[in-house]
């Protein structure tokens, strides 16, 4: 291997880790990495070492800090570098982290939940209804994250076909299909945003509007920034963990089995597979705004950090059989949500959908399998998020 092996590498396998990942974490905790455009970075590949250093005072997410690593072309954007909460560091990231988690707290989600199992439920009739074969990717795993996060909004879910195709391509697109979707998106935000500032809807929008854009606290180009990042990540991270959950479940029939006959372990379950798939294979994309020491090594100010959740969960260090897919694992923390003060925004919106989605789905169908091998279902990303493009079943 080289002396700063290549970051990112592209899977074979939908929900295991490429190949060249096993050596990356061997030279681990910390290392350095080789970017696309031959830039180097520090990657930190260790559990307990990513906890440490995502609550250093010195770890930045200033995207627009020459230092800051850019792990694909795409994501070199001027709006991909200004988003809002993602790209900014205290006090202003903890300003809109505090008008923004009661909306999205435990007791707020929970709240949600019969709306979500109806929702989810008519998903699967018409899955049912469609009759095998099936692709879940446009027939629940995509629709699912957008309907919900569109309700939550109060964004008219009629356009959701717009901004499915148009998340997909600022995540996944090439750079230039990235910067026109993302000012596509910003774009058609702007003017929902102008639309809800004059007639504010029950929707979040409506609410951030008559409690902060009226007050002052935020301005119309904040709360468009503010939407644009919760309707992406809402969408995509966790259409791609449904979809990519459905396929490794179905792969490990004896861990399906096990919810099968005791479906409340589904939430233990939901957890063991966000550490395993790290649908997400970043947790975060830094730059040291200060010498930073960790693990024996100094990473010094203006030097690009990334930390990979990908490795961290698989860390033997801190998981027992780190490499093996367990639902009644007691050691299934992850880092797939982040850690620190930019933890997920959505992870309990995300929890909740992708356990009352596998409840509803291997419950009504239970005969359901894959109808394709795995090694021939397309992939898409490298570094990002990894998306599965057809996820065909029968039953």
């Amino acid at each position: 291997m080289t002396e700063a092996p290549p970051y990112p590498q592209k899977r074979t396998c939908p929900y295991e880790p490429p190949a060249g990942y096993r050596e990356i974490g061997e030279r681990g905790p910390v290392l350095k990495v080789t970017l696309f455009d031959g830039r180097e970075a520090w990657m930190v590949t260790g559990y307990r070492e990513s906890r440490e250093i995502l609550t250093h005072p010195n770890l930045s997410s200033q995207r627009t800090h020459p230092g800051f690593p850019i792990v694909a072309p795409r994501f070199r954007s001027q709006i991909a570098r200004t988003l809002a909460l993602i790209a900014m560091d205290p006090p202003v990231h903890d300003v809109y982290r505090r008008y923004l988690n009661p909306h999205f707290s435990l007791k707020s989600v929970r709240r949600m939940r019969p709306e979500i199992e109806r929702i989810v439920a008519g998903f699967v009739d018409r899955i049912v209804e469609h009759g095998p074969p099936a692709d879940l990717v446009p027939l629940l795993a995509v629709p699912l994250p957008s309907l919900v996060i569109c309700r939550h909004l109060g964004v008219p879910y009629e356009d959701h076909d717009f901004f499915q195709d148009a998340s997909g391509k600022v995540m996944l697109g090439t750079e230039e299909e990235s910067a026109t979707a993302a000012q596509d998106l910003f774009d058609y935000i702007d003017r929902l945003v102008a639309e809800q500032i004059k007639d504010p809807s029950d929707g979040l929008l409506g609410t951030l509007v008559r409690e902060r854009v009226v007050t002052g606290d935020i301005g119309h180009d904040e709360l468009v920034s503010i939407a644009l990042v919760l309707l992406i990540a809402a969408h995509e991270t966790t259409s791609s963990s449904l979809a990519l959950g459905v396929i490794t479940l179905l792969e490990h029939p004896e861990q399906l089995a096990l919810l099968r006959e005791d479906p409340d372990r589904l939430p233990g379950a939901v957890e063991e597979l966000l550490r395993y798939i790290a649908t997400t294979d970043l947790v975060a994309t830094r730059v040291a705004k200060g010498d930073i020491e960790i693990a024996g090594h100094l990473i010094r100010e203006g030097e690009g950090v990334l930390v990979s959740g990908t490795l961290a969960n698989r860390d033997a260090a801190v998981h027992q059989r780190a490499d093996e897919l367990d639902v009644l694992r007691e050691d299934s923390h992850h880092l797939t949500f982040g850690f620190g003060i930019h933890q997920c925004l959505g992870q309990n919106l995300a929890r909740m959908e992708l356990e009352v989605a596998f409840k509803e789905l291997f419950t009504r169908i239970p005969g359901i399998r894959l109808a394709a091998p795995v090694g021939e279902l397309p992939i898409l990303g490298a570094g990002t998020v990894q998306r599965v493009l057809q996820l065909p079943v029968a039953w």
